[in-house]
């Protein structure tokens, strides 16, 4: 190779940047989702956990019947919560999802069976369609658990046993998991959104270049050219490459500014996502983008039209967007073989990260290697492509 094919691909290069700049409705299609989609989301989340919050912190707890039941609530008050009586409709408003708490029923006979040590019962009515009245059941649980203990105690005591044999044990919960692997249940949705931006930013570049150039007969006279079509070929790659890394760079930065929003003081606490993070993650979809543009390529060059390359590429799409859900569906944890699988890769060592955990060589070192496999390959498949369309 001499200074001529690397000239070739520098000339290749800027042709293919400069003429994707000019189409700047397809970017702004591009950027605006890049830029706006996963920050509007994790807002969105913080809004509904700032919310949940707020209704923790009033301690409100809604009734039905609280009347029949004067010790009940007694012990709910010195639980320091506020005892508010249930409207007549709340079964018709829970399934509407206007009513956004769970509602506790009392019978009439709960005090009277209660003196009598009688088993009183209490029934939780909530809606599992209604995800913000749910998720007020278990905190309403362990409140009426307390409230079956105290009783519990205060029988033995008056007859005369020990109150601690009611806890035989004692048990201390211990969480290993750090500050940063505690958010992770948050930003997770942040590796995700980093992948299809650069999916979709290699994505219109390849198939502009390729499919969208035969289509427009600009493609034949580029060929025709004194060029190798190996320097063509890797100089429309890198343009790929760098649009790609280019949306995904400005995907990371938006979180970064995202995170000063959030609404919910615990979330914003535990939410770690700044330079150094954007740097690695960076880093680690450089083997994608190489890869991905590549096979994007590859599968548009025999395509006669830019819809019939949109058409082929939806699987590439489908399944790197797909990906990351493996992790999620996995119920064993992280297999060593997501390493070598494109899109499920970057993801896994993005959530390494975000929980605060260092990377080793071993693990980055399969992405890489796919990556470059898959674009050694599917770059000499297309110039190969080119050289049979110019012979026939």
């Amino acid at each position: 190779m001499n200074a001529n094919f690397f000239r070739s691909i520098a000339v290749v290069l800027v042709k293919e940047v400069v003429d994707a700049l000019r189409d700047r409705r397809t970017l702004l299609r591009l950027m605006i989702p890049a830029v706006l989609t996963g920050p509007l989301l994790l807002l969105a989340i913080s809004g509904l956990i700032s919310s949940l919050e707020e209704r923790a912190e009033r301690r409100e707890v809604m009734v039905a019947g609280i009347e029949h039941a004067p010790t009940l609530r007694n012990y709910l008050e010195r639980q320091t919560y506020t005892v508010t009586t249930a409207p007549q409709d709340y079964e018709a408003r829970l399934r509407a999802s206007t009513l956004l708490v769970p509602v506790l029923v009392v019978g009439p006979q709960f005090e009277r069976e209660l003196l009598e040590g009688e088993r009183p019962s209490i029934e939780f009515v909530s809606d599992s369609s209604n995800q913000r009245a749910g998720s007020g059941v278990p905190a309403l649980h362990r409140l009426l658990t307390g409230f079956n203990q105290e009783r519990a105690a205060l029988s033995l005591a008056l007859r005369g046993v020990a109150t601690e044999l009611l806890q035989p044990i004692s048990v201390n919960e211990r969480d290993l998991a750090s500050v940063q692997a505690r958010a992770t249940r948050i930003t997770a949705i942040i590796p995700m959104f980093i992948i299809m931006a650069v999916l979709y930013g290699a994505l219109t570049a390849a198939l502009d270049s390729t499919a969208g150039e035969r289509e427009r007969g600009s493609l034949e006279p580029l060929l025709m050219n004194p060029v190798q079509h190996l320097a063509v070929v890797i100089g429309k790659w890198c343009a790929v490459a760098i649009l790609g890394m280019a949306v995904a760079v400005i995907a990371s930065l938006s979180f970064v500014p995202a995170q000063w929003f959030l609404r919910s003081d615990s979330l914003q606490a535990m939410f770690q996502f700044g330079v150094p993070e954007v740097i690695a993650f960076l880093l680690l979809q450089l083997p994608l983008a190489a890869g991905l543009g590549a096979v994007l390529m590859a599968l548009a060059i025999g395509s006669k039209t830019f819809k019939e390359a949109q058409a082929g590429s939806g699987l590439v799409i489908t399944l790197i967007g797909l990906s990351p859900m493996v992790s999620m569906l996995n119920p064993g944890g992280d297999a060593p073989w997501y390493l070598w699988i494109p899109g499920l890769s970057q993801n896994t060592l993005m959530m390494l990260i975000l929980k605060g955990e260092t990377l080793t060589l071993a693990q980055v070192l399969p992405g890489v290697v796919v990556g470059g496999l898959l674009t050694i390959g599917c770059l000499l498949y297309v110039a190969r492509s080119m050289r049979s369309a110019i012979a026939k």
